[in-house]
This record gives C-alpha cells, structure tokens and sequence, in this order.
C-alpha cells in the first residue's frame, strides 16, 4: 500500500547541518538557563539582566520562602518532640508513684478529700470570682500583649494554643519597620499554612483555627537594623506562648 514518498538522500540534513542545529540549541538553553532560570528560582544572576528585569528579587523571595518553611518545618519537628517528652515523663511519673504507693498506702487519699472540704468557704469563691472578672473584661480591649527585639536575620515564632473552629483577634506591628511572616497552624499531626508576606510593617486580623493545636505567626527580619516587634491578640484561645 502506497502512503509517502521516502526522502531523497539530498533531501537529508548534512553533519554539518546537525552540529550547527545542536550548536544553536546548546547556546538558546544555556541563554535561557543564565537570563531566567538562575535568577527567577534560585537569585543567581551571572549577567545581571536578570536584576533589571525583577527576576532576581523574585528568585529571592522564593529562596527566602523555602528557608523559613524548612525553619518552621524544623521547629515544628522539635516542637512535636519536646511534646512528647514531656508526656512520657508525665507518664513515668506516674507510674513511679503508683509502685511506690503500693495496695497498704492506698487509704491514704481519704485525708486528702478531708482537707478539701475542710477549705473556708472565702477560699473557694476565689476562682468562680476571677472567671467572672475575667469574662466582664470589655472585648475592645486585648488580653495580651508582647514585644520582641529581632537583630538583623533574626526570626522568631508565638503561637496561640486554640481549638478547632475558635477564632482570635490579632494585631502585630514591626512599629515603624519591616519583617517577612508566615502565619500557620500544627498540632495532633496536621499542619497549615494560613498566609505568608515579605517586607511588611503591620497586620490586623482574625485567626481561626482549623483544627485544635497551635496557631500563629513566624517573623524574620530581614532589614540590616534591628526591628521590635509588638503583637495584641484576644479571643478564644487558652494560652500564648514562644515557641523554641
């Protein structure tokens, strides 16, 4: 059956042809490689055309995003450690003091719930009294706030301990400065990112938490002066704390 013509000998590329095609391909990919790929993904500007035309700034803010998500990665990782820890030895603990107790020793909890109902009655009002206090507390006002100190290249991380579903007010400030941030979530194995900005001096907003664990925010300075930081928050979350 009958379908094309084969091509003529003289209708076929020469060598000479073929290593001038290959020349030419080598020379656009290597153009490509030095004028967009090195400067966009990874700030490497041989030629420095890349400077003029923004792709190197971008390539600085991607290698900048991936070494903060391997920071926070890392923190997160000895987070989950130190975590666990503490509930093993919590766990130990235990343990312990039940071998130690012993069946003989066992009676011995009875003077324990005497002394408890032997307390005044004065002592007892005490903590219904401050959970009222605690809830008249007008909601314009914030319930915590603290302020950091970052030297130039400096991050740090404060998470807030809430559950799925509770929502936080917040407002962080670099008071007159710039920090990069990345505002995301761990805890019970999940993990989310909520947002992530670069040279920003401030942010108002509501936190809500996706699942139960902690919330919150990582900033770096990447300014050549140190930058305080100052961050206000309130709503339904049961404690603020620095992350190691």
């Amino acid at each position: 059956m009958y379908n094309t013509d084969l091509p003529r000998r003289a209708e076929l590329p020469t060598s000479a042809q073929l290593k001038r095609s290959t020349w030419i391909a080598s020379i656009t990919a290597a153009g490509i490689l030095a004028f967009v790929v090195l400067p966009s993904e990874y700030a490497i500007d041989p030629t420095g055309i890349g400077g003029v035309l923004g792709l190197t700034q971008m390539g600085e803010i991607k290698m900048q995003l991936a070494e903060e998500a391997t920071q926070d990665a890392a923190a997160a990782a000895n987070a989950g450690n130190a975590e666990l820890a503490v509930r093993l030895d919590r766990i130990e603990a235990t343990l312990q003091g039940l071998a130690a107790r012993g069946p003989a020793t066992t009676p011995a909890a009875e003077p324990v719930a005497e002394v408890t109902e032997a307390q005044p009655p004065e002592e007892q009002a005490v903590v219904p009294d401050a959970q009222q206090e605690q809830v008249a507390v007008p909601a314009s006002e914030w319930r915590d706030e603290v302020s950091f100190t970052l030297a130039p290249g400096e991050g740090i991380e404060v998470k807030l301990v809430m559950e799925q579903g509770a929502q936080a007010h917040f407002h962080w400030t670099a008071n007159g400065s710039v920090v990069n941030y990345d505002t995301h979530g761990d805890g019970g194995g999940n993990s989310v990112s909520y947002e992530k900005g670069r040279s920003v001096g401030e942010q108002d907003g509501v936190l809500e938490a996706a699942f139960t664990g902690n919330h919150g925010w990582f900033w770096r300075n990447r300014t050549a002066e140190p930058v305080t930081l100052t961050l206000r928050t309130r709503g339904a979350y049961s404690e603020l704390k620095r992350m190691i």
